[in-house]
């Protein structure tokens, strides 16, 4: 006869299989857990790992194009401007290894930087009373000179419009020798603009160039694309092209991948049409190509967009050929136009 001992045991038997089991059966699937996960990170390590090598020579290889590149600038570059003056413009917060960058290619291109104009924050401020300052000194400027003042393409940045296109009187010509503001005229102007705190100047901007760079700001504005400083931006640009043989808008990568860059703004735009963009100027790459579109619009093309951002293009077109500093010897010389520089060669 089965008695009350008997369950008590065989209950208590079968609570500690099922303990046994539970024990048994965690342990084991920790074990196998533990695989999988020390096996993911393991793979994991590897990619990372993998991952790093391949930035590394990425790297690496960017180093060495660029040190190429550097190298092969003042051939690259060789004659394209020669005698040329060009104005740069630079935007609060442009970085200023664009600007150092393209004086010393426009010196390979036997250009000259005629001096610097930079855009104070106030410039790209619309509020009321910077509105009211600027739509003063730009009245009083205009009825000096006898400037008539353009018609505002958008009236939030009118006054900013007015005074672009009083500065491009001073600093501007459309060809050597155009007829213009005296150089007291425009010391003056540009002057006005100082005192009130929209600008300053380097150098002697008043020496007009016929050429322009707009160096934009390293970071994009946080308000988008109608980002006041944006739209200030449009209106210069376009002011300085009528102005102006050829102007270029120069930006950093870092900036233009943004699509709330300048750059960005400055594409989308109809002023696109007018000047060209370059989006990787803060590398010799960009700096090569920016001297390169000022050379190709001064010679008749079309403003076009530069750069790894959004561009139409790398670059501009190689010229073709490449300006050289020596001569292929033979008896007769000729002259013959490339891309609006002489170069001399021989017939035999």
């Amino acid at each position: 006869m089965i008695d009350f001992r008997y369950h008590l045991v065989s209950i208590v038997a079968v609570f500690l299989a099922l303990a046994i089991g539970i024990v048994l059966g965690s342990t084991a699937l920790q074990g196998d857990t533990l695989d999988v996960l020390r096996s993911e990170n393991n793979s994991l390590t590897n990619q990372l790992n993998a991952a790093r090598a391949q930035v590394g020579s990425y790297s690496q290889l960017a180093g060495a194009s660029d040190t190429f590149l550097q190298t092969a600038e003042p051939k690259l570059l060789s004659g394209l401007l020669p005698g040329e003056k060009v104005l740069l413009v630079t935007e609060p917060g442009a970085p200023s290894g664009i600007t150092g960058g393209i004086e010393k290619a426009a010196g390979y291109a036997g250009a000259s930087i005629a001096g610097t104009v930079a855009l104070q924050p106030k410039f790209n401020d619309l509020s009321g009373t910077t509105r009211s300052s600027l739509a003063a000194i730009n009245q009083q400027l205009a009825a000096a000179d006898g400037t008539v003042l353009d018609t505002a393409t958008d009236q939030a940045t009118v006054y900013q419009q007015e005074a672009a296109q009083l500065i491009a009187t001073a600093v501007l010509n459309l060809a050597d020798g155009q007829l213009g503001l005296t150089v007291a005229q425009a010391q003056t102007l540009l002057s006005a603009y100082a005192k009130a705190g929209f600008l300053t100047t380097s150098g002697a901007p008043w020496n007009r160039a016929t050429l322009a760079v707009i160096v934009a700001p390293a970071s994009a504005p946080s308000d988008g694309q109608n980002d006041q400083a944006n739209q200030v931006l449009l209106a210069l640009a376009a002011q300085f092209a009528e102005a102006s043989a050829a102007t270029v808008v120069a930006g950093p990568v870092t900036s233009s991948a943004s699509s709330s860059s300048a750059i960005s703004a400055l594409r989308g735009s109809g002023v696109s049409g007018q000047v060209s963009s370059v989006d990787n100027a803060d590398t010799t790459l960009g700096q090569i190509s920016t001297i390169w579109a000022l050379a190709d619009q001064r010679t008749g093309g079309k403003p076009n967009s530069y750069g790894i951002s959004g561009a139409s293009a790398v670059s501009p077109s190689v010229p073709s050929p490449v300006p050289s500093d020596t001569p292929t010897a033979s008896s007769t010389p000729t002259t013959k136009a490339t891309g609006g520089v002489k170069k001399t060669v021989k017939t035999k």
